[in-house]
């Protein structure tokens, strides 16, 4: 059986199939279709082949580098298993993406009996705000108790918003006066939180990429506060990033995981962009593992990562290439 044929059957048994096909489906048509439209009756695996290919991959924003990568190992693959046909070829692109995320533990597990801290990071537009109160509810579901922390004191309109949330969802909200330290707010949300046994805390934090400076200096205060107050690190820190910014999201990140020790990615708004090949370019530059992903506007739509749904949802149109 193929890596592609298997990786299709392996989605058919997956409860979140509609979910993934609709929140990639304009990926699957700049990237799944385009192939399909390059590539649909052509038999031979040349150099021609290969550089249509090489422009595809860096049109479907995966960047020259992870590009050149999923081309190399795509050649070398093909060429030590003899393999002739392009519909094969193609499905050895799928088998030299699923590698870049190679060894990446994608689930998350929250530990039982103790409480769980999620520090939440992303530059202000990102939908960070909005995917905590997403995070609150998938927890809340799934009968955790949850209380937030409004440490984004410094935009206008941050703290507001997820106490609104925090009323529709109801769900506690620890928050402090606008302007006031950030750490403050941790404070007080990790007292609150360890007295009344709370299984999940989760802070929403400022991003002002612009003062790189201030911003590691904030997120590691919040860091020092989170350890006093409860004997350890943040359990998770979550960046949060825009889909539709493209490689834009990868400076960000990378700026990010310089301030603080980002374990995991939540990639925002994949249903509005064509640029969903961008996870392929956070795996391979940052071997970071990405948690969730939002594809679409309402509350549920905000799925955790799965990586045999994430491929095969962008290349389903491989299946009609021969």
């Amino acid at each position: 059986m193929s890596f592609f044929q298997n990786l299709k059957d392996k989605f058919t048994k997956k409860n979140d199939q509609d979910i993934y096909l609709s929140g990639f489906r304009k990926t699957s048509q700049g990237f799944g279709q385009k192939i399909q439209t390059y590539f649909s009756g052509k038999a031979l695996i040349d150099d021609k082949f290969y550089e249509d290919l090489m422009i595809i991959l860096i049109q479907s924003d995966l960047g020259l580098k992870t590009s050149t990568k999923i081309l190399n190992i795509t050649k070398k693959k093909v060429i030590s298993a003899n393999i002739t046909s392009v519909a094969d070829a193609l499905g050895v692109i799928s088998e030299a993406m699923a590698q870049l995320f190679t060894g990446m533990d994608c689930d998350v597990e929250m530990l039982e009996d103790r409480l769980n801290v999620i520090l939440v990071v992303g530059v202000n537009g990102s939908g960070k705000t909005t995917t905590v109160a997403k995070l609150a509810k998938l927890y809340k579901d799934q009968g955790k108790s949850v209380v937030l922390a409004a440490a984004d004191t410094f935009r206008a309109g941050a703290v507001t918003q997820l106490e609104e949330w925090a009323e529709r969802l109801d769900i506690p909200c620890i928050s402090g006066k606008a302007n006031a330290d950030p750490a403050s707010v941790v404070t007080d949300a990790c007292r609150t939180a360890l007295q009344e046994n709370y299984d999940i805390l989760l802070i929403d934090t400022a991003g002002r990429l612009q003062n790189k400076v201030n911003l590691m200096n904030e997120l590691a205060k919040m860091n020092r506060v989170i350890t006093k107050e409860t004997g350890k690190i943040p359990d998770h820190v979550w960046l949060v990033l825009d889909a539709t910014t493209g490689q834009n999201a990868l400076t960000q990140a990378e700026a990010f995981t310089a301030a603080v020790s980002v374990t995991g990615i939540i990639c925002t708004k994949m249903d509005g962009t064509a640029k969903g090949g961008i996870l392929l370019s956070i795996a391979d530059s940052l071997k970071i593992p990405v948690k969730f992903v939002g594809l679409g506007e309402n509350a549920a739509d905000l799925r955790p990562f799965d990586v045999e749904s994430y491929l095969y949802s962008i290349t389903e149109e491989f299946n009609d290439v021969g």
